[in-house]
């Protein structure tokens, strides 16, 4: 433990905040490379606050404002990049003939000295949490700016160098420590913030990185020193992901395993080439962020007493629509794992296959080698399976097998692009499947999308909304709405996780009898309604009425019934 570490722990001891017991416990389940504070607070010994105003008590150091830590441009450009992370200090504003300066380690006497001479003025330090400290230089300097700011100062030997013109030096540059560092800490930031996808997207001047955070992306702030490094970044993600990086006129695709945040998330890498040079797409699958059970993802009760009564049938098919993205294999997975038994052998063909399935034979697409979803299908029904899963019906030849497959005695689930689920049996029609194969075979549609929760955190309620819109969508009994107005928790987007809204249908005599005349979807779907279906518009409204989502995530997920 550091000597700032022993004193922070002995003012902590005196206060009665923690005990010997605690400091033992501590030292034995400290991370490496963990401080003193971030293992305190992931240990649960002591809350942020109490641990805040206990250093304030000790020091007699101010607290500073943790929604209000901005850094001073100004100031910024006085103090290097490099020793602002270094030394973990960030200048706020000039106070009089003092520079008000936010830090996390009150202890820390030579940072302040320092930057006391870099300024040459007073120094009035305020105290932050450590993780505020960190959130507010992500926010002024972007992710991994100081092992940017060190590539950049190792590189500078009076070359300028001119992007996406010389590439040659670019494997070489991909196998320094400081782009790995750079290249992890992109990584890590993602999965701190939930995000499914990273996008590193080469532009003209630019070098763009996004993250796909509850279905919508964000671009993350970077350096701007980041385009002279593009090159050797993606040659990076690429030996990590074991393609090749001598080819960049062809789109390639690979995958890696990486630990971050104490979890081990599935990584697919996807690599296309682009007027301005390569970009990248990195799919994150995260299996302890993600519940693949049925009762955890939102499905309404008259809804899941139904599917769960379907999907225990001997045989027929059950299908999921919708987007990409929209949560449909997560659905399904959920499905498996609920009818999962030692009686019961279960074979999917998958592409790709999204989180490995304990007791299930799990086949992965590879159109290369000549397997794809028709040719797994025809192998694994010589597997003697009981339940098959079909990652998605894309050709009619994987339809037809499907169907034999329903046919002959299996349970068949798969997946169908299509805006509702009454068009699910039309699709199928569509593709050349006879319209009497479909009425005997489909068991059950179920239409899903997801829309983002407002933030638990900064949930409020506002009558600032067109009552004109709200009569209209059929709210117009309610006279105030929720909204997130952003926090540090949601990153100031007022949504934090996503539901599940889902439309579903169990065919009967007479919608097999539509499908058997040939009927189109919208005829389909009127009937339907005019039986009591609950279209997946009106639950993603009632969410609005329960105060789960907002009218303007609604509008952008699910189109008006018609």
């Amino acid at each position: 433990m550091s000597q700032n570490g022993l004193i922070l722990a002995e003012v902590l001891r005196d206060r009665g905040l923690i005990t010997e017991e605690d400091l033992t416990s501590l030292v034995q389940e400290r991370k490496e490379q963990e401080s003193l504070q971030a293992a305190l607070l992931r240990l649960g010994f002591v809350g942020k606050q109490t641990l805040l105003e206990a250093l304030s008590q000790a020091t007699g150091m101010a607290l500073a404002d943790a929604t209000n830590i901005e850094a001073s441009a100004e100031l910024l450009k006085k103090v290097p990049v490099q020793f602002i992370h270094r030394a973990r200090v960030l200048p706020l504003r000039r106070d009089g003939q003092a520079v008000v300066v936010a830090v996390s380690d009150p202890f820390d006497v030579h940072a302040i000295d320092e930057l006391r001479l870099l300024l040459g003025c007073q120094i009035e330090p305020v105290l932050v949490a450590e993780k505020d400290l960190e959130d507010a230089l992500r926010h002024a300097f972007g992710v991994g700016a100081a092992t940017v700011e060190q590539m950049v100062d190792d590189d500078d030997d009076g070359l300028t160098v001119v992007a996406a013109a010389d590439e040659s030096g670019s494997t070489d540059l991909a196998e320094e420590a400081g782009l790995i560092r750079f290249v992890r800490q992109i990584l890590v930031e993602a999965v701190r913030d939930r995000a499914s996808d990273i996008h590193f997207e080469p532009m003209e001047g630019d070098f763009r990185v996004r993250y796909r955070v509850d279905g919508v992306l964000h671009t993350t702030r970077t350096p701007p020193q980041i385009k002279q490094f593009q090159a050797a970044i993606v040659s990076r993600l690429k030996i990590m992901s074991q393609l090749d990086i001598a080819e960049k006129r062809k789109p390639q695709d690979g995958r890696l395993l990486v630990r971050a945040e104490g979890r081990d998330v599935d990584v697919r890498v996807s690599v296309i080439p682009t007027v301005h040079g390569e970009a990248v797409v990195l799919r994150l699958l995260d299996r302890e962020a993600v519940s693949l059970d049925l009762r955890t993802l939102g499905i309404p009760d008259d809804i899941s007493s139904s599917f769960r009564e379907l999907i225990l049938q001997p045989h027929g098919i059950v299908l999921v629509t919708g987007p990409t993205g929209s949560g449909k294999t997560t659905t399904l997975y959920g499905a498996l794992q609920e009818i999962n038994t030692e009686g019961t052998k279960i074979v999917t063909v998958e592409d790709p296959v999204e989180y490995k399935l304990h007791g299930i034979a799990q086949i992965q697409v590879r159109p290369k080698v000549g397997l794809t979803f028709a040719a797994g299908l025809r192998s694994i029904l010589r597997h003697d399976p009981d339940v098959i899963l079909i990652g998605e019906i894309r050709d009619v030849e994987t339809a037809k097998i499907a169907i034999q497959a329903a046919l002959t005695g299996h349970l068949v689930f798969s997946t169908l692009h299509t805006n509702d689920a009454p068009s699910a049996a039309t699709r199928l029609v569509e593709m050349g499947i006879e319209p009497y194969l479909v009425a005997s075979t489909v068991e059950g549609m179920l239409a899903q999308r997801l829309v983002r929760r407002i933030c638990p955190h900064c949930k409020i309620y506002t009558q600032i909304v067109d009552p004109l819109l709200l009569e209209r969508v059929g709210l117009g009994d309610m006279k105030q709405v929720a909204v997130g107005s952003g926090c540090e928790t949601c990153r100031q987007t007022g949504f934090k996780g996503r539901q599940g809204v889902f439309e579903w249908i169990v065919l009967d005599a007479a919608l097999r009898q539509m499908i058997l005349d040939n009927q189109p979807s919208s005829l389909i779907k009127r009937s339907l309604i005019d039986g009591g279906l609950i279209t997946l518009r009106e639950r993603a409204l009632e969410l609005v009425r329960q105060g789960v989502t907002t009218l303007e995530e609604v509008t952008r997920v699910c189109k008006v019934d018609r």
